[in-house]
């Protein structure tokens, strides 16, 4: 029995020994299946990768290029001479099995690719070729480039110089040839040296010089001028042959905005396409760009200089900036900074010439003459009226986008008309004529410039404080020859009452009578008379109803005054107050004479 147990507990171990052993072979088994099939995996997609298959080579030997397999087949192609690439610096043997064969797909898929895009960049020499068209297929085919840049930067950099050549020439021609055509529909009648604000229309000319404008006032006003920076500001470009044959004609900055819109729109274009198809950006974008529209660039800065150096239209100027500022922006908004330094050089000569135009108009209001000027009268000056429409012009302009330097130069100008108005002015004999001329000039210049402008502007404030201070003067020279006895009468008396110096007051029995008495009489015919003289004094019919009520309106508060003095101290017993008329029947009267608007 004990040797039994002993055999069997024996067994029992040697059972423990094989199983332990199993477990550990099964183990290494293991091990050895997971690394067979991790080298299965990595070797398999290896040879994947080295491999070339046959139809790899038959559709990049024999497909066009335009065919969607043989851009992905060129895609494989890529990807199996950058792995092969890699292997070879590993010194990897089966690298250099497939080395020719890849080597010769390479070549062969360069030669076609650079046959085709030449061929892309040729057919844009065509005469009436639209090349947007043919650009659009590139940017469908821009991994050919791609691929060129990565195997052979050489051919790449040939089809890019011919790119950029082709491009150059071609923007060049169309823009000379748009420029010269649309400078053809400018209008006859330009603005010269002699065309400024302060130049007298009776003016003498020299016998060579050249006719002065029909209408010199379109070189002061804005008029429809203003919808090239607003509604007409990214209309479509000015069709050359189309407006000669309707015989039409445009103002110089309608004529700008269109080159320029075609500009900035033909270089938003090509700026975004050099950049996709080509794989630049920031600096090294800005000057592949610089290269193709170089040249147009100069010819239309050269082109720009001659017409500033000539130009005596500050209108037509400012708005040009304007357009600027805004395609500037527009441009940003379509993160192409390619003309950023295009629209400075611009601005550079633009506003210095808009500053020097605008000395000159400044210069001409300060020399002009107002005995020079022939017959004047009281109703608004033709250069007051030139200067509210041109101020107004630029002031309407300069909301979007103030600029210190026309605010500082429309100043000078404002100062320069206010010291003109002024010495025109002085040529009237009588008080009430200087009046009547500085009310309607100051009326008609604040008219002007309220109904252009959208905000309070310095000069309508300045104009409105003007006008207040005239037309109070005004009033009080109106009333003067009929009610003059009674506002002296007033004024000495409330003097006098304030003080508390009666005395001199007690004997004014005689004045008071005379005073009373002299109204009661005159006082109907005085009021009619006043309304007539002021109601064909003013042009503005409105301003003149509005200084009719301040008189009349006035006149009752000194009646009312007159009535309150008498009723003081040394006048409250004397019989004539008894005459005296009822204020409430002067306002009746008065009452007659309230528009019916």
């Amino acid at each position: 029995m004990e040797e039994m147990l002993n055999s069997f507990q024996a067994d029992l171990g040697s059972i423990s020994h094989e199983i332990q052993s199993l477990q550990e072979q099964s183990v290494a088994m293991n091990i050895k299946l997971k690394n067979r099939q991790a080298v299965r995996g990595e070797l398999s997609q290896f040879v994947d990768e080295m491999v070339i298959p046959d139809t790899m080579i038959s559709v990049i030997c024999d497909t066009a290029v335009t065919d969607r397999e043989f851009l992905e087949q060129l895609h494989e192609l890529n990807h199996k001479i950058n792995f092969v690439k890699e292997q070879s610096f590993k010194d990897s043997r089966s690298s250099h099995d497939v080395k020719d064969t890849l080597e010769k797909l390479k070549l062969k898929s360069i030669a076609k690719i650079r046959e085709f895009l030449l061929q892309k960049i040729y057919s844009f020499r065509k005469p009436m070729t639209n090349y947007q068209v043919p650009q659009n297929t590139m940017l469908k085919f821009r991994f050919f480039n791609e691929f060129l840049m990565a195997n052979e930067r050489h051919v790449a950099k040939e089809i890019r110089d011919e790119y950029v050549e082709t491009m150059s020439k071609i923007y060049y021609s169309y823009f000379k040839g748009y420029t010269s055509r649309l400078m053809k529909l400018q209008y006859d009648e330009l603005a010269d040296k002699d065309d400024l604000m302060g130049v007298e229309d009776t003016a003498k000319r020299g016998l060579f010089s050249k006719p002065t404008l029909k209408n010199r006032s379109t070189v002061f006003t804005l008029g429809d001028r203003g919808k090239v920076i607003g509604a007409d500001l990214e209309a479509q470009v000015i069709v050359p042959h189309m407006s000669s044959k309707s015989d039409q004609k445009f103002s110089f900055e309608s004529l700008f905005r269109s080159q320029h819109y075609a500009l900035l729109d033909n270089c938003c274009r090509e700026y975004l396409f050099v950049s996709d198809f080509f794989m630049v950006s920031g600096s090294a974008a800005q000057d592949l760009f610089n290269c193709i529209m170089g040249k147009t660039l100069s010819m239309f800065l050269k082109h720009m200089d001659v017409y500033t150096t000539d130009c005596y239209d500050c209108i037509a100027l400012f708005l040009c900036t304007h357009i600027i500022y805004r395609y500037s922006d527009i441009m940003h908004k379509r993160l192409v900074p390619a003309l950023d330094k295009y629209w400075e050089t611009v601005l550079e000569m633009m506003l210095p010439r808009f500053q020097y135009i605008m000395e000159l108009n400044i210069q001409s209001i300060r020399d002009c003459d107002p005995q020079k000027l022939g017959h004047i009268d009281t109703r608004p000056h033709y250069i007051t009226r030139r200067y509210a429409e041109f101020s107004a012009a630029l002031v309407a302009i300069n909301e979007t986008s103030p600029n210190e330097l026309v605010n500082r130069l429309l100043g000078q100008l404002q100062s320069e008309v206010e010291d003109f108005i002024l010495r025109m002015a002085g040529e009237f004999p009588q008080r009430k004529e200087q009046l009547l001329f500085l009310i309607n000039n100051y009326d008609m210049m604040l008219g002007v410039i309220m109904e252009r402008t959208q905000d309070e502007s310095k000069e309508s404030e300045t104009f409105k404080e003007q006008l207040a201070a005239k037309t109070h003067e005004f009033i009080e020279e109106i009333l003067s020859p009929y009610f003059g006895g009674i506002v002296a009468f007033v004024k000495d008396c409330e003097i006098a009452l304030e003080k508390q110096n009666t005395d001199i007051l007690r004997h004014q029995e005689q004045r008071v009578t005379q005073l009373v008495r002299s109204f009661n009489g005159e006082w109907k015919k005085s009021i009619e008379i006043i309304n007539q003289d002021v109601m064909t004094s003013f042009t503005n019919f409105k301003n003149g109803t509005q200084i009719l009520q301040g008189a009349l309106t006035q006149l009752i508060q000194y009646y009312h005054r007159f009535q309150k003095v008498l009723s003081q101290a040394p006048f409250k017993n004397m019989s004539i107050r008894g005459e005296l008329i009822n204020i409430h029947h002067v306002m009746v009267e008065v009452k007659k004479y309230k528009p019916n608007f």
